[in-house]
């Protein structure tokens, strides 16, 4: 499931949690969801991370 998926997904399953309540499967779903969506902006704020470089101090 790609990213734009998941989200999709997961805002799915809030608007109809809010509307009509969720099944034990889906709220189960929705965790799961939840935290593959928080582990995928981990590693993308990770790599983001590993990417930079400091800067060199200059003596004036």
């Amino acid at each position: 499931m790609n990213e734009d998926a998941l989200i999709a997904r997961i805002n799915e399953l809030y608007k109809k949690s809010k509307e009509e309540g969720l099944t034990d499967i889906e709220k189960e779903e929705q965790d799961k969801l939840r935290k593959k969506y928080i582990e995928l902006v981990k590693n993308n704020f990770r790599a983001q991370l590993s990417g930079i470089k400091p800067k060199k101090k200059f003596n004036n």
